[in-house]
């Protein structure tokens, strides 16, 4: 990438016409300098670029309406809403910032927004790894290699200058939330708080020098799903000591920790993992008291313990697929019959887990099972046609054997990439 330092530069090797720049810190100004010397504004697939941190609530809009024009022409990418993107954007309403920083850029070619970024670093993983690792993640750009240099490079050095020697992703923000760029599966559209991605997004990645991490993985399954007979004799067995019950609307913030406790137990030994806090489970909490019927999530007890559970959300991409992002004017009561009144016919299994104590028992599959089992019955009566499991750990090789022994099949594969950061 050319760079001006402030004194118009020749690029290209061409006689004619010349392209000069001229840089001034918020807005460069282009010219195509023509032999009589008249000046002719540059073309924008020309024009330079230039990276510029989100600063204000004006930036925050321009980043959040990057992707539109990126996905204008994918008929499988849905638009998010605004309000929600807005508010987990925003350390007054996402708990995530009370234990990490972060910083927002947008790169421009002229006057158009062609691409964005992130970059966070997170308390919770330092203290729980001390392996100097930082994160980047909603990464969108248009294909074209300065651009992502561009982006990697002003996300990179912001890390660095913390002291951050390893960078990995994309994260949006959390391991906890969107994990991974797509790198298979484009052809369908993305369920809710999974993301999407151009194909080319991989190839460029790598370009910067990453490499992958781990793979996660998105299962399809059917809702009419039945057991196989294996897996029906280890339900068998489990069944004078497992009860399966649905959530106690009643004792809602109790139940509520007793899903968290169970998820970071389940969880703790999981790659990259990172715990929920109260906080950002209670914040979770709400947004399922909002959405979730509470048939569909479940809780495994053995012998009287909840030791096992599963949440199982509506697919809320399937009821904004045509609102482009906006509840104004009438987007909200689209929403809210689509979601309470015709409820989609997908849904997503976000959380799950079982405790580690029966994670390597004959108890542990059957709990699994038993809990997916156990919304079934619900997610029938409320006309769901099919399910995605999301994300899954490509070496997690007993959930993935659980859910493809009842018909599940990997549709879409997503990647964390990293890489040693140089200098730091």
């Amino acid at each position: 990438m050319t760079q001006c330092r402030g004194r118009p530069m020749r690029i290209g090797a061409s006689l004619t016409p010349v392209l000069e720049v001229s840089c001034r810190p918020c807005l460069p100004a282009v010219l195509l300098r023509s032999p009589p010397g008249r000046l002719i504004p540059l073309t924008q697939d020309l024009a330079p670029l230039r990276v510029t941190a989100v600063d204000s609530a004006a930036a925050l809009d321009r980043f959040l309406s990057v992707p539109a024009a990126l996905y204008a022409d994918d008929p499988a990418w849905i638009a998010p809403l605004g309000l929600e993107r807005r508010m987990h954007l925003s350390p007054k309403h996402n708990p995530y910032f009370q234990h990490a920083r972060w910083q927002a850029w947008i790169a421009w070619r002229g006057m158009q927004p062609v691409g964005r970024i992130t970059a966070q670093i997170d308390a919770l993983h330092l203290e729980r790894y001390a392996d100097a690792t930082g994160f980047f993640g909603m990464l969108e750009a248009e294909d074209r290699e300065e651009t992502f240099a561009a982006l990697f490079g002003t996300a990179e050095r912001w890390l660095r200058d913390q002291g951050i020697r390893r960078a990995r992703g994309p994260f949006s923000l959390s391991i906890n939330e969107e994990t991974g760029v797509l790198i298979e599966g484009f052809d369908t559209p993305p369920v809710f708080m999974m993301g999407h991605a151009r194909p080319y997004y991989a190839a460029r990645i790598e370009a910067q020098g990453y490499r992958k991490a781990v793979d996660v993985l998105a299962y399809w399954i059917r809702a009419d799903f039945k057991a196989s007979p294996v897996m029906a004799k280890l339900v068998a067995a489990a069944e004078k000591r497992v009860r399966v019950r649905p959530l106690d609307r009643s004792r809602f913030d109790a139940e509520i920790s007793v899903l968290r406790d169970i998820f970071n137990d389940a969880w703790e030994q999981n790659w990259g993992f990172v715990p929920f806090t109260e906080a950002e489970f209670r914040e979770l909490g709400s947004n399922l008291r909002l959405l979730v019927d509470p048939g569909l999530i479940r809780i495994a007890e053995v012998d009287g313990e909840a030791a096992a559970f599963m949440v199982t959300m509506p697919n809320l991409n399937e009821a904004i697929g045509d609102l482009e992002g906006k509840l104004l004017p009438f987007g909200w009561a689209k929403l809210l019959w689509r979601l309470k009144v015709r409820h989609p016919s997908t849904v997503r299994v976000p959380l799950m887990g079982v405790r580690r104590k029966y994670q390597r028992t004959r108890l542990g599959p059957a709990l699994a099972f038993m809990v997916i089992a156990g919304a079934q019955p619900r997610t029938l009566e409320l006309g769901v046609k099919n399910a995605e499991l999301s994300w899954i750990l490509e070496d997690n090789a007993g959930m993935r054997g659980i859910i493809e022994s009842i018909g599940g099949h990997a549709y879409k594969r997503y990647r964390v990439y990293e890489r040693e950061l140089d200098g730091a």
